[in-house]
């Protein structure tokens, strides 16, 4: 048993990384959220684009989903194991937030290295869905969705759609097609015509330039959330082992 002075001295230590963890806790349960929500909006939004890939409906806003509420219960265990004062929860939070850290780490070095590879392979698909919008009906609603959210048309711009069979029958896809009441079957045969009534920026080239504009950003961000799960891990070892060193328990 620790001398009782010792205990006294110890206790604003434990109170202090309680609260430190805690509040930790609350921004990681908060993490979870936004990953929930993206999850939803991506599956309202982006499945479209997504499933791009694939002749079925993509699995990615499901997993985001999955994630966003495996942390949300892992912040309030994280909440719950830190009021509660329980070595063998903090124990297991931290190990949880080692797994999470290790993950996140794993996912944004592949994404960072291998980054080239993704996008030939999502042109490939997108190309593909376009050769085959005329003949697949999945492929035509996907693309049909992208070009209305996204306001824009083709892979690179409009052009795109001449190599396509389904221009040489029906010419552009009316879902290029800007709010205007000109914008007719007739005037999406001809390109010139066509070029003054539907969207300029082309799809594929939209997106890809987004994101490689804003790729320091997203990196920093990536790894900053990643090495936030360390403090969580430090917080909660050292809150386990001041409680198990001095036989701290909550009243």
């Amino acid at each position: 048993m620790s001398p009782p002075s010792r205990r006294l001295q110890t206790k604003p230590v434990i109170t202090c990384l309680k609260t430190f963890l805690i509040s930790y806790s609350l921004i990681f349960w908060f993490t979870g959220v936004i990953l929930l929500a993206v999850g939803v909006w991506g599956k309202v939004s982006l499945e479209s684009y997504l499933s791009l890939a694939s002749d079925t409906s993509t699995n990615a806003p499901y997993v985001l989903i999955g994630t966003g509420a495996i942390i949300v219960i892992f912040g309030l265990f994280g909440c719950f194991a830190t009021c509660r004062g329980s070595p063998w929860m903090l124990k297991l939070y931290a190990m949880f937030l080692t797994l999470v850290f290790l993950a996140e780490l794993v996912a944004g070095i592949s994404g960072f290295v291998f980054r080239h590879e993704i996008k030939a392979v999502l042109r490939d698909a997108y190309v593909k869905a376009e050769n085959s919008y005329n003949s697949t009906e999945s492929k035509r609603v996907a693309l049909d969705t992208i070009q209305r959210t996204l306001k824009c048309c083709g892979e690179y711009n409009y052009t795109s759609w001449t190599h396509t069979s389904y221009f040489n029958q029906s010419g552009i896809p009316d879902s290029c097609c800007m709010p205007l009441p000109n914008c007719t079957a007739n005037n999406l045969k001809d390109l010139n015509l066509a070029q003054t009534v539907i969207y300029q920026k082309g799809c594929f080239s939209l997106v890809t330039t987004l994101l490689e504009d804003n790729l320091g950003i997203i990196a920093g961000i990536s790894f900053g959330i990643a090495f936030f799960q360390l403090i969580g891990v430090f917080l909660a070892c050292c809150l386990s082992r001041y409680i198990t060193n001095n036989q701290y328990e909550m009243v």
